[in-house]
């Protein structure tokens, strides 16, 4: 099991579970390693939480310090260091952020030069040297590394974005909640370029409103404000924090989340001859009812464990071009390697414009099934997962729904917590079913 990096890189408690110190040791196993065949370069972004610029300074230090040249690019989107590693002279990539979690909280996410969160390996080296199993030299001399402000390297993204989806958005309004982080420096900025006229919420970061009551993760008085302007808006937008994934707003107020996308991402690129395998990617977090629509439209649906490297993976394994999350976290292969939420919402805004549907219309087919998810607080994750009780309370679930639902237990990949999800035909099913099994777990584990 690994002993710091997660499903999305080392994330922690600022100065409590993640310190400057441990991002001033990442900083130089990564400047030691990247050096050993001369002097290369690391990019570096950040979201807008109180912690990321003592982070980002710490982790710049220890990359100079071993050789390698840092390059900050500032406040940014976790997708623009993707597309800077990929397609600049750069050897590996990392963003501070803790995505949608609290200000409080922060993580370190690096990206290899294939534009794919750093595993295996070199995650295992990294770890060794954090717990003093081996040392690295400094760089002395003309070794070591600058530290280079960077913030052209936001430009660039910008203008890739643009080009990946050159639409004529005039006369459309949208609305978008930017959570108070990454996308407040880049969503109406593009919006704006492509012609639309936009209305923005939550962009005044100040380091501790970072998705607080906010963005996708916190929607309800952006909905409010939606269903209260029911008319006036085309599309409303709600992006997390480090603005990976977005989730759409319809004019009515229904979430158009992850689920709803790659139904209407999936039938647009079958019916445009591209989608791949006939396939799009999900997790076994998606609704049966996607599942039953995708089946009703002919589309095959791949399922794989819960985060978007497993999504990736599958896709370039089989060469599938969607795949994505419930959350909103949408993977297009042919255009990048990660989810990125301005980019899902320029997908959507296409699919519209060429269709001539609006996005309640292009949401018609597919019934979501109620669905319920309860976290519970767990002394021993690994533990809970081995219970036989639990496994036959989940079979017993099973047993009683009959196909027309089912209950999911799985550990969060970041937060000592079991994650109990339920699908059922009504609302007082899925409460029965999901407290039965999330009852039993916090009278046995629960913290």
């Amino acid at each position: 099991m690994s002993r710091y990096f997660g499903t999305d890189g080392i994330r922690g408690k600022a100065n409590a579970g993640l310190n400057a110190e441990t991002a001033y040791k990442v900083g130089r196993y990564l400047g030691y390693y990247y050096s050993r065949e001369g002097r290369r370069k690391i990019v570096i972004g950040k979201d807008t939480r109180l912690s990321s610029d003592m982070l980002e300074n710490a982790l710049a230090s220890g990359i100079a310090a071993s050789g390698c040249d840092a390059y900050l690019v500032g406040f940014c989107p976790t997708p623009c260091v993707c597309y800077l590693t990929v397609n600049e002279d750069f050897a590996c990539g990392a963003m501070i952020s803790a995505s949608h979690n609290p200000y409080y909280d922060n993580g370190i996410k690096i990206f290899s030069k294939e534009g794919v969160k750093l595993q295996g390996e070199v995650e295992e080296l990294i770890e060794d040297y954090l717990d003093g199993k081996v040392d690295v030299p400094y760089a002395t001399d003309d070794a070591i590394g600058r530290v280079i402000s960077y913030p052209q390297g936001l430009e660039n993204y910008l203008d890739w974005i643009v080009e990946e989806y050159p639409l004529d958005l005039s006369g459309m309004k949208i609305a978008m909640d930017c959570a108070n982080g990454s996308s407040s420096f880049t969503a109406e900025r593009t919006l704006k370029r492509l012609g639309a006229e936009v209305t923005v919420f939550n962009a005044q970061p100040d380091g501790i409103n970072i998705n607080s009551h906010c963005g996708s993760t916190h929607p309800e008085d952006f909905i409010s404000f939606m269903k209260e302007h029911e008319g006036e808006y085309d599309l409303g937008l709600t992006f997390d924090g480090d603005a990976d994934r977005q989730i759409p707003i319809a004019p009515d107020g229904r979430q158009v989340d992850g689920d709803y996308m790659l139904y209407i991402l999936g039938k647009y690129y079958r019916d445009a001859g591209v989608l791949e395998g006939n396939t799009v990617v999900t997790t076994v977090m998606a609704n049966l009812g996607l599942w039953k629509a995708m089946e009703r439209e002919g589309i095959h649906v791949e399922k794989t464990d819960v985060g978007d490297k497993y999504v990736y993976d599958m896709m370039c394994r089989k060469g599938y071009i969607v795949g994505g999350e419930q959350s909103g976290h949408i993977i297009l292969k042919r255009h990048a390697t990660t989810g990125d939420g301005l980019m899902t919402a320029l997908s959507i805004l296409k699919v519209m414009k060429v269709s001539g549907k609006s996005v309640q219309e292009l949401m018609e087919g597919l019934k979501i099934y109620p669905q319920l998810l309860v976290n519970v607080r767990v002394t021993d994750k690994t533990k809970v997962m081995d219970d036989p009780q639990v496994k036959a309370a989940v079979s017993d679930v099973d047993v009683q729904l009959h196909g027309n639902g089912r209950v999911l237990v799985r550990p969060s990949g970041t937060e000592p917590l079991l994650r109990v999800m339920a699908e059922a035909e009504t609302d007082e099913i899925c409460h029965e079913v999901c407290h039965r099994i999330a009852d039993l777990i916090q009278e046995k584990y629960g913290a």
